[in-house]
């Protein structure tokens, strides 16, 4: 899958097709898309995760065992459909809370009637998803039910028992709370993701207005001090109304505070219309930016490519710069 290619793909987020065709279809629990039915397609080593949509301008269809991605009839690559573990290839991608009391308005979570899981059934399922033999990582997310802290404190337990059964890299990402980053650590978390969302602090009051953008910054800065190197990552959304001179500058700050960002594609979800912003970026800015990304994450040394948890190795989602870039 040539960087074009994916930038397209990504760019549009979706394909018209008939899901009884495929064998693993979910619906994301988590963050912008939550509520879409999606799978993930993949071709010479690199994946994207697309929605299924009637009114997508690309049509893919099923012949001999492979699916083609057509645009006006012309076809645009043919792959494979990947197997999922739980909402991800090779990965246990878990939900604690589908549920939050922040209202970002470009998320619907807030408004979908979510379920938050006990600790058992999220081990049985992982269980489930080890005995398959396939699993190379546990990753845990979280909205927020009553508070961070709860969160926090479910995390923490959830990632205890899961390290008294499995050797395997878990990252975790849930909003920060004061000692979070330690306790998250101590508990047996190898990678961190707290999500900035956007680094343009006029978009992030009128999008994630309750939230604190500054104690977000200060709790990936510690968390670079506390899990080290090429462990901490942050979900940066472009497509928010920022301009790309203001997302470079968050590109640059993030980096230099040793964070790699993940450029994720904005969103506009039914339940938001509305209420938010939102133009999905084009390609070729798709491509731009992470370009302009790859720059710098080399010039600080650092490597989106060695990560083992949550969304840079499955890169479904976004362009990972060290894997899908030239």
């Amino acid at each position: 899958m040539e960087p074009e290619t994916k930038a397209k793909l990504l760019s549009i987020g979706s394909v018209d097709m008939d899901p009884a065709i495929l064998d693993w279809v979910t619906i994301a629990t988590a963050g912008p898309g939550a509520g879409n039915l999606a799978f993930y397609f993949s071709t010479g080593g690199h994946r994207v995760r697309l929605s299924i949509k009637q009114s997508s301008p690309l049509k893919a269809e099923m012949e001999k065992g492979e699916l083609i991605i057509r645009e006006n009839g012309t076809e645009i690559i043919r792959g494979e459909i990947e197997e999922e573990l739980i909402h991800c290839p090779d990965q246990a991608f878990i939900t604690m809370c589908e549920k939050c009391v922040f209202d970002c308005k470009f998320c619907p979570v807030p408004k979908l009637e979510g379920r938050v899981k006990s600790i058992d059934e999220m081990l049985f399922n992982i269980e489930e998803a080890y005995e398959s033999g396939k699993l190379n990582a546990i990753s845990i997310t979280s909205g927020v039910e009553e508070s961070a802290e709860k969160e926090v404190h479910r995390a923490e337990e959830l990632i205890r028992k899961l390290r008294e059964k499995y050797v395997l890299p878990i990252g975790v990402s849930v909003y920060p709370t004061k000692d979070s980053t330690r306790r998250l650590k101590d508990a047996g978390a190898d990678e961190l993701k707290y999500n900035v969302e956007t680094m343009d602090s006029d978009v992030y009051k009128k999008v994630c207005g309750e939230q604190n953008i500054d104690d977000v910054l200060e709790a990936l800065k510690e968390g670079v001090e506390i899990f080290g190197e090429n462990k901490v990552c942050s979900n940066f959304i472009i497509g928010l109304g920022e301009s790309d001179e203001s997302a470079k500058r968050g590109i640059d700050k993030l980096v230099s505070m040793g964070v790699i960002p993940i450029l994720r594609s904005a969103n506009i979800h039914p339940l938001r219309e509305g209420e938010v912003f939102i133009e999905r970026p084009s390609a070729e800015r798709l491509l731009m930016l992470n370009r302009y990304l790859k720059v710098k994450l080399d010039e600080q040394g650092l490597r989106a490519d060695k990560f083992q948890t949550m969304c840079l190795p499955c890169a479904g989602c976004d362009i990972n710069p060290h894997v899908d870039l030239d």
